[in-house]
């Protein structure tokens, strides 16, 4: 529930930050028209033109920069708050600005509300958006750092399905674990039935075409900070950050399902049916230990007639 209004809050935000550059410029068109109906100009020998660079230019400039984050970036709560909080800013300079062209009556007060109001009101907003791109900035880091430690060092990549392996995998459990020792990390086991049969009757060519079929499959069904690996032979780990041990048991007993209604076929067109034994547990002990006893429950479960997990951790 909390996840579809947070998309469709997402979605909303999209919409309205495609007409960013258009709501700025009625913004100025409407504060200029208030000041023309409600002031009187002021001859141009009485202007003062250090406050009018001064106070125009930063109102320039910050719907210059709004309408650049409108355009550079894709919609969202990050973006709706940096162009908000410098559409404010924009707006209360240019009224500030106007006051240097337009005389007002004395009787007229909200003018310096306005004025003020918009600009503390833009600087808050515009701080609150500043402090969630940094959070997506880090964010976005920790991906690219991940992804570029894997192609960097190409020890860490299986040649056949091109996944990270267990050494890597042991890095990003150490990782997690450091980067967010108070949230749960989850890692899923996943070992194909009877995969040397595949081996032995239809060659070893198949049998990679089968591993890389697979792996292609998990792939899909991986969220954005997920890390699947080839752990050994016909031995997959899922890694599944931020994630409690009953959403992890949820996700391996799709996978185990998705799996079982996969239909694969040889280059002979042999049609194979695949299923899988699955285990998984909360990272809360050292990975070898954790990697251990998972593949342990996996030998396990070799023996029992279910091959999904559903033992307490």
């Amino acid at each position: 529930m909390i996840r579809l209004v947070h998309d469709r809050i997402d979605a909303l935000l999209h919409q309205l930050h495609v007409s960013t550059v258009s709501v700025l410029a009625l913004s100025l068109a409407l504060g200029l028209l208030l000041y023309a109906t409600q002031g009187t100009p002021i001859p141009a020998a009485e202007w003062q033109p250090v406050d009018i660079v001064g106070e125009g230019g930063v109102a320039l400039l910050a719907g210059f920069w709004a309408a650049l984050v409108a355009r550079s970036r894709p919609g969202g709560r990050v973006t709706l708050l940096l162009t908000g909080g410098l559409g404010a800013i924009m707006l209360g300079s240019w009224l500030d600005c106007l006051d240097e062209f337009f005389q007002l009556a004395d009787g007229i007060w909200w003018d310096n509300i306005l004025e003020s109001g918009l600009s503390i009101t833009g600087m808050l907003v515009l701080t609150l958006g500043l402090l969630d791109w940094r959070q997506e900035q880090f964010r976005i880091s920790e991906h690219f750092e991940r992804r570029e430690r894997l192609f960097r060092d190409h020890r860490v990549l299986d040649r056949t399905t091109h996944l990270a392996n267990a050494e890597y995998l042991r890095r990003q459990l150490r990782l997690e674990h450091h980067r967010a020792p108070d949230q749960p990390c989850a890692l899923i086991m996943l070992d194909i039935d009877h995969f040397h049969l595949v081996n032995r009757e239809h060659g070893v060519r198949e049998g990679d075409r089968v591993l890389q079929a697979v792996s292609h499959l998990l792939l899909l069904h991986l969220r954005h900070d997920d890390l699947l690996c080839r752990y050994a032979g016909d031995r997959f780990a899922l890694l599944l950050p931020a994630t409690i041990e009953a959403d992890a048991r949820e996700r391996a007993q799709h996978l185990s399902l998705v799996l079982s209604q996969s239909r694969l076929h040889t280059r002979q067109g042999v049609r194979l049916r695949l299923s899988a034994r699955v285990a998984c547990a909360v990272s809360d002990t050292d990975p070898d230990v954790l990697i251990s006893h998972l593949n342990a429950r996996i030998e396990a479960l070799q023996r029992s007639p279910h091959h999904t997990d559903h033992q307490p951790a």
